[in-house]
């Protein structure tokens, strides 16, 4: 099994609590327990080897553990987040809140857990509790032979803590694809899967203005950088220059209502 070099603890002060923290319920703790945190996991993307998976989320009280390590068939449980890489042991770490707040710890794995870079604890050790914050970068094991494997490659996750739901203007985006009508809104649809597009989706917009669903038009995209919108054909080269000041842009838009009106 892989192990890796353990890092000083020095080199940044995480704050865990000066109390080992019970990951129990306790009986008078009624109001902590029914504080409900949440918790989204994300790749993290620092490499092209970077393994990808699904975003992960859950919704935790205090007391709650989430146990992390490889996949299994018997670790389907809400309480178990596992991955398909051999570097990650079957129970690598785990995650918990106590009193809304998140806490990170290594449960003995062989290729250790990095909190920023840092290694938690020794090969086969279990580490202390370490307070997690929003943003924080958790790494779980180390690349074997390079990572050239996608089942070799160490995870790499980026942690988002009680963030509120995406408030982004996201409509704005879409003003283009919907247009008012007398009774309200007409959403358009993607042509590609005829579902419609919506705020917060990953879009994508063709040179011509048609718009698709990125998941959609990925597929159409593999003789980059052409491509032929499946609407309009239109041809198009994706890596033609972008090099267009805002003034021009003001100009063309002032050009063009003067040719509508």
């Amino acid at each position: 099994m892989i192990t890796a070099a353990l890092t000083s603890t020095t080199a940044r002060s995480f704050g865990p609590p000066a109390e080992p923290i019970s990951t129990s319920h306790s009986s008078n703790s009624n109001s902590n327990s029914a504080q409900t945190s949440h918790l989204r996991i994300v790749p993290h993307l620092d490499t092209s080897r970077s393994l990808v998976f699904g975003v992960i989320e859950r919704d935790l009280n205090d007391g709650t553990v989430l146990k992390i390590g490889r996949f299994t068939d018997k670790s389907l449980i809400p309480t178990r987040i596992t991955f398909k890489s051999k570097v990650v042991s079957r129970g690598h770490a785990e995650i918990w809140t106590k009193n809304g707040k998140f806490y990170i710890r290594d449960t003995k794995s062989s290729s250790g857990t990095f909190l920023n870079h840092v290694r938690l604890s020794p090969p086969n050790q279990e580490s202390r509790p370490f307070a997690l914050s929003d943003g924080d970068v958790v790494q779980l094991g180390v690349d074997y032979q390079g990572g050239t494997e996608e089942i070799y490659r160490c995870v790499k996750m980026r942690l988002e803590l009680n963030r509120p739901p995406q408030q982004r203007t996201a409509f704005s985006i879409l003003d283009s694809s919907m247009n008012k009508e007398e009774e309200g809104f007409h959403v358009e649809e993607c042509c590609i899967c005829l579902y419609a597009l919506a705020p917060c989706q990953s879009l994508f917009v063709a040179p011509c203005s048609h718009t698709f669903h990125y998941k959609c038009a990925r597929p159409l995209l593999v003789n980059h950088p052409g491509f032929l919108c499946p609407l309009c054909r239109n041809y198009a080269d994706l890596d033609a220059s972008v090099a267009v000041e805002a003034d021009e842009v003001r100009g063309r838009k002032k050009k063009q209502q003067g040719i509508t009106q």
